[in-house]
Parts: structure tokens; sequence; C-alpha cells
């Protein structure tokens, strides 16, 4: 393989996944209020990859699988960092954003027709607007950190999904979004904080793309963040620029800093959190975590 974006038959993984998935999903129950409020989640979105590996489809599937269907998402993923907040297109419908390069034409033409979210984003807007944040809405569609997990966590594309974009890498501001979001919880909306637990493109060796190595760096910080997780020490993993693997891990913050949205958005941002997802890919931590 020259390179990782390399497959024989890109998307074999996702059509051999999507149908039987489709079925079962059709049999999911609905949240209703006797379940309590949804979880708030963090998840390694996987980018196009994620469709040439089942074993990890079948991770997130069963994840969510294991959740009741919500009523509505939450999304604030790495890949749309701008200020002031801002929500994304709430149409039926709406186009996706191919924001990623170099992978085969068909990740180019992959379709998620969510339904209308109108509703969502107004009450997302009045939750985020009553304080001190500005809030506009804006024509964009769902990024790849959006669509390409919930494709396959929720691939009848049943449920309306809402995007909201990072303001800024500031642990302290997106825990208070988060705080923000908690309520929606309580009338089944599942929050989302979407990145990868490590993200050290840079640095990855051909022997880490072919699966066949792990570099110090992702098992020094993934270990460092999944005993911090553990022990519910918000204050250390504020604290991530020193952590070790760093700068690494994360040669830049975006795809770290989503979690502090999800631990905004717990009802206990100390409470130990419970990890859904570990293991690795490319030599990155897919360390996926949901809260209470």
């Amino acid at each position: 393989m020259s390179s990782p974006f390399d497959t024989a038959a890109p998307g074999a993984a996702f059509d051999a996944f999507i149908g039987p998935a489709r079925d079962t999903a059709s049999g999911r129950r609905p949240w209703t209020p006797a379940d309590g409020p949804m979880p708030a989640i963090y998840l390694s979105h996987g980018a196009p990859p994620l469709y040439d590996d089942g074993g990890w489809m079948r991770d997130l599937f069963g994840w969510a699988h294991r959740m009741p269907q919500p009523r509505a998402i939450v999304i604030v993923s790495a890949h749309w960092e701008s200020a002031p907040l801002t929500l994304s297109a709430p149409d039926e419908g709406t186009p996706l954003v191919y924001d990623f390069g170099g992978f085969a034409p068909r990740y180019y033409t992959m379709t998620y027709a969510t339904p209308d979210a109108t509703a969502l984003s107004d009450r997302v807007a009045g939750l985020l607007g009553n304080g001190t944040e500005e809030v506009h809405r804006s024509a964009r569609g769902l990024d790849h950190g959006a669509w390409v997990p919930l494709s396959v966590m929720y691939p009848n594309a049943d449920v309306p999904v809402l995007q909201v974009s990072m303001p800024d890498e500031d642990p302290e501001r997106l825990m208070r979004i988060g705080a923000r979001l908690r309520e929606l919880r309580h009338e089944g909306v599942l929050v989302v904080g979407s990145g990868f637990m490590t993200h050290g493109l840079p640095f990855l060796t051909r022997d880490m793309l072919r699966g066949d190595a792990v570099p110090g760096w992702t098992d020094d910080f993934d270990a460092w963040v999944s005993d911090a997780l553990a022990r519910g020490d918000v204050e250390e993993l504020r604290r991530f620029r020193d952590a070790p693997g760093m700068p690494y891990a994360h040669p830049t913050a975006e795809h770290y800093v989503p979690l502090f949205v999800a631990l905004g958005a717990a009802t206990d941002p100390e409470a130990p959190v419970r990890t859904e997802i570990d293991g690795m890919m490319w030599g990155l931590s897919r360390r996926s975590f949901s809260l209470a």
C-alpha cells in the first residue's frame, strides 16, 4: 500500500455493513422521558477510512444501538472552527461538506440526508444565546467530523442533526457551551463532541500507517487521558498541553478539545466516564466515551 488512502475497493467494508445495519437500526426503541437524559459523548470520528474498517463501524454502531434512538443530535466537530458561534443549516437533506483531500472519488459522493432540524436550531440558538455568546446561523452543511461517524451510528439518516461551530479552543469556554446544551439531554437529544483522541498525522511513519506500529507518544497520551477521565480530573484534562506525548499527539488542539463540550454537558463533569471504544488506527487512539 503506497498510501493509507489507497484501498483496492474503497468503501467495500461500508457496503457490507450498511444493509444489515439499516435493517437492525430500523427496530431501535425511541427515547422516552422514562429513559432519563441521553448521554453526552466524545467520539473519535475516523474520517473516510472509517468506511474501510468493518470492526470500527461495528463498534460505533453497537454503541449507538445500546442507547435509545435520540430525538435529535447536536454535534461540535473539530472541523468547524468559527467565531462567533454558528449553527449549520437545518434544512432537510442539507448538502454535506467534503472537507478532506486525497481520498478515493467515491468518498466525495457519499450522502447523508438528515431530516429537518429547524425546531432544534431554534431551541439551540435560544440556549446558546441566553448569555454572553453571540449566535449566527449559516447555510453550511455537516462536515465529515459529523456525517462520517453519524452515518455509521444512525445509518437510516432518520435523526435531525444540527452542528455548532467551535468558536475557539479554550476548555473553559467549551465547557460553558456544553453546560448550556445540557438540558437538551433531558429532551432526548444526544450531545456530541467529535474529534480524535490523538491526531499526530505529521509524525506518522509508514509502519504506523500500515498498522504495524504504535508511536510512543500515542501510548503515552492515551494512557494519560484514560487515567484522568477515569478519575474525573477535569483540571488535569485542561492541562493537556503539558501531557505526556505532547505536542506529537496533538500538534494542534482542535481534535482534542471537543471533549470539553461533552464534559460541560455532563450532569457531573467530574464523574468517571464510560469508555465505549478504544484501540488504535494508523497508530492513533480511537478512544471514545460517554458521560451520564
